[in-house]
């Protein structure tokens, strides 16, 4: 008996978890947290829907917090196996886990002082710090690309590039239940946007799979192209300092910092932004992420890696990197001509919190999202054009000018997304995920219904036997 059943990120966008099982091992592919609302948030803390003590090794695709955010959690409820990933992703997953269990004690602390104000029971973060730097240790960052590796009894894993940040992979795995035969199961993780700067187009699997389980965040409609969203970009950049406002751009700290930084350095030489332009990167992940970054040259496109061997390519003559709060906190004096880069992507907690508040209500500022925002989430609310938002208790006014820009995502879009399960051949039937139900999920459903290819939308928990 071969069996899949999706744990998360099942007729929703995020908490990616996906659990395969023979009658001889059972691997987990991800262990990512749920993001968006209160609901999500509490979803969180529910229990997986299986023993994390009975899993042989966990497999991660990238260390995204939607990927990897619930592993210490994991661990502290008795996973004791390995957790497979790329070298690049053990290095990120560490920053991620360990600014993700962070923040999560600093909001514990702060509802704790509100409960006690009101008498409510305390509230408790998912998990601490002690918990993330816990978890580390059953890291295993050996995985390379292309090489095939036994994982467990019956089980092996072939990590193929998917293009979508610095070590992710889409993986191949192969299983032999004995008298039941073997089967093959290709996980896109998410599926990188071909042609960015940094890094190479997804590679294909290194066999037909069987079966596909496959990301469809982007698959109702298709990005800008990458030299159409830098000039949208420096226009949006130009307009706020020809206006005498700030930009904020909150950002995701692993891929989209790093290519907007790169973004930046282009519309300096081509003359189109100030060669001083003052540019805060005020998240300690995010210059942490880019260090990283600076040492796997040999991980991106080989042009760019050529870049980082002889000049820094993310270094502009205004950059400042905040790390320390206060000098964080200092930037809030700022009344223009600053472009302030802060975490987390969808607002949904960070410094760039902060920033909004001191901004938004700035008819000279602009924000500009350059990622995915889901569902109850603060970015999404100012994109579908709140008129006020409530920040630290406080209702904040949304008069500064908002720009959405699609074309800086990691991940594919709809054509993007068909190529690719083009080069996977003709499996037996593709599993869609990591989507909106009513948005990517459906519309990619119905693409490839009426191109005559099996597929299914499995629900969570929903055990699927792979014959």
């Amino acid at each position: 008996m071969i069996r899949l059943s999706c744990h998360g990120a099942a007729k929703q966008v995020t908490g990616s978890c996906h659990l395969l099982e023979t009658d001889r091992a059972r691997i987990l592919i991800d262990c990512g947290m749920f993001q968006g609302g209160r609901e999500l948030a509490e979803e969180n803390a529910e229990p997986f829907g299986f023993d994390p003590a009975s899993i042989d090794a966990l497999l991660l695709t990238h260390a995204h917090l939607d990927h990897c955010g619930r592993i210490p959690l994991l661990v502290q409820r008795g996973f004791r196996g390995r957790i497979i990933a790329t070298a690049p992703t053990h290095e990120l997953a560490r920053l991620v886990l360990v600014d993700s269990a962070g923040l999560q004690e600093e909001e514990a602390r702060r509802a704790q002082r509100h409960a006690r104000h009101r008498g409510d029971a305390e509230a408790r973060p998912l998990y601490t710090l002690a918990d993330a730097f816990h978890s580390m240790q059953y890291f295993d960052g050996a995985a390379s690309y292309g090489t095939r590796l036994q994982v467990a009894d019956g089980v092996w894993a072939t990590f193929m590039n998917a293009g979508h940040i610095l070590g992710s992979a889409s993986i191949f795995v192969e299983l032999d239940d004995g008298a039941n035969g073997r089967r093959s199961v290709y996980f896109s993780g998410d599926i990188g946007n071909p042609g960015r700067p940094l890094l190479d187009d997804p590679d294909p699997p290194p066999a037909a799979p069987d079966y596909v389980v496959m990301e469809t965040t982007y698959g109702d409609r298709d990005h800008r192209g990458w030299q159409a969203s830098i000039d949208e970009l420096i226009d949006a950049v130009a307009d706020a300092h020809a206006r005498g406002g700030n930009v904020v751009i909150p950002t995701f700290a692993l891929e989209r910092a790093q290519e907007v930084l790169y973004a930046f350095a282009e519309g300096i030489s081509r003359q189109r932004l100030p060669q001083h332009l003052t540019v805060f990167l005020d998240s300690p992940m995010a210059i942490s992420a880019t260090e990283v970054f600076q040492r796997y040259p040999g991980a991106m496109r080989d042009d760019f890696g050529r870049k980082l061997h002889h000049a820094d390519p993310f270094a502009l003559p205004g950059l400042r990197m905040t790390r320390d709060a206060a000098d964080s906190m200092a930037i809030n004096n700022i009344r223009g001509g600053a472009v302030i880069m802060a975490g987390s992507g969808m607002a949904t907690g960070g410094r760039v919190r902060h920033h909004l508040r001191h901004n938004l209500w700035n008819e000279a500022s602009s924000v500009i999202f350059v990622g995915y925002a889901a569902q109850g989430t603060l970015a999404r609310l100012i994109i579908d054009g709140a008129r006020r938002v409530r920040l630290f208790d406080e209702e904040i006014q949304v008069r500064a000018r908002i720009h959405t820009i699609n074309g800086f995502s990691a991940h594919a879009g709809r054509s993007e997304l068909l190529a690719w399960l083009r080069r996977c051949g003709s499996p037996r039937q593709v599993m869609l995920v990591h989507g909106d139900l009513d948005g990517g999920l459906r519309a990619f459903a119905d693409t490839l219904e009426a191109q005559g290819v099996p597929w299914r939308i499995p629900g969570a928990g929903e055990p699927m036997l792979l014959r």
